[in-house]
């Protein structure tokens, strides 16, 4: 016997049995090991919510009336932190077992009768070890297909950026623009009270707001004289270039809106959409007043940058018309108490 039990092939997964009849238990143990299971019995079920929280197993093997709490009661707890753990539920009859509702709502994937053989459970053991195994498959296919959008998400988003660098390496007076109007976007959903989620869209669609100035012409781009109505008109495509750039790459998904909105007016005069008011999405709204900030605040070819005063004057003019009056009143209240943070942005990335 003990030359046989020695060339059983060990199964490479842990099992977790919890029953409070010691009995039970150690019948269970026998039985799993004459089949290549190495098996940890517990009698306690709250002991057993705390060994699956702190170790690793692959398949839980449960009774349901115990004490001091049911089996239900115990997957209840681990579904807490657990929802990968395979439970088959074992009980003393089937009238004792809970309802299909509630077997269904804690994921419970299966149950059995006790019984003096063992034949059945097995049965179920082995379907359950057939489930890990596909599961175990699935979850590395995932894993792995998670970490080359990644890498390809990674590599279009460098590729992104060198086509920023490049436009704003053309005109020496918009370096550092996209940077600071990031900056600026973030500074405002802070005051905001946004979701990290949003603050993040900001700070993305800000870095990429003018990317589609790459599409257009250099003599249009940099001419530092009055633009003629068909040159404005070029310049006026770029939202939808850079719209159709960034949306190749899912990562960009949520910073499109900014990225083609940025330029609408809240009175519904700007484009390409001529949306007004709320129809304009939020963080489009916040960048425009950002974008249209640092512009004025920026030193350009044609023009020295604006006072401050003139600038503060400017966007208190301008709200309800240009920009939504609650984000210009936002950003009003940041310009006269809390100047020193735009100073510090101004100071990070002023070339």
């Amino acid at each position: 016997m003990r030359h046989s039990e020695q060339n059983i092939e060990q199964k490479p997964y842990k099992i977790i049995a919890v029953d409070d009849e010691r009995g039970i238990i150690d019948s269970l143990s026998v039985f799993l090991k004459r089949s290549g299971y190495q098996l940890t019995g517990i009698t306690d079920p709250l002991e057993a919510i705390e060994r699956v929280k702190n170790e690793h197993f692959d398949l839980m093997l449960l009774d349901f009336i115990m004490t001091p709490i049911h089996g239900d009661k115990v997957v209840e707890e681990i579904r807490k932190f657990n929802q990968s753990l395979y439970i088959l539920l074992l009980t003393g009859h089937k009238d004792l077992a809970p309802p299909l509702e509630t077997i269904r709502k804690l994921s419970i994937q299966g149950y059995c009768e006790k019984s003096d053989k063992f034949d059945q459970l097995l049965l179920l053991i082995e379907s359950a070890i057939k489930s890990i195994e596909q599961m175990r498959i699935i979850n590395q296919i995932n894993a792995e297909l998670k970490q080359s959008k990644e890498d390809l998400e990674k590599a279009y988003l460098e590729s992104i950026q060198t086509l920023r660098y490049t436009v704003e390496a053309k005109d020496p007076y918009t370096r550092g623009h996209s940077d600071r109007v990031s900056a600026y976007s973030v500074l405002i959903g802070k005051y905001m009270n946004l979701s990290q989620e949003d603050l993040k869209n900001l700070e993305i669609g800000g870095l990429f707001h003018d990317i589609g100035k790459i599409g257009v012409p250099d003599t249009i781009l940099l001419k530092d004289t009055k633009l003629t109505d068909d040159e404005y008109s070029e310049i006026k495509n770029h939202p939808a270039i850079g719209k159709h750039i960034l949306s190749n790459a899912t990562i960009f998904k949520d910073v499109l809106p900014i990225v083609y909105h940025h330029h609408e007016r809240y009175d519904g005069h700007g484009y390409p959409g001529k949306l007004k008011g709320e129809e304009i999405p939020l963080l489009a709204r916040i960048t425009a007043v950002a974008d249209t900030f640092d512009a004025m605040t920026s030193k350009r070819s044609y023009r020295d940058s604006l006072p401050l005063e003139r600038v503060r004057d400017e966007i208190e003019k301008c709200s309800g018309t240009q920009f939504d009056p609650q984000i210009a009143k936002v950003f009003l209240e940041i310009i006269d108490n809390h100047y020193d943070e735009i100073l510090e942005i101004q100071t990070k990335y002023n070339s």
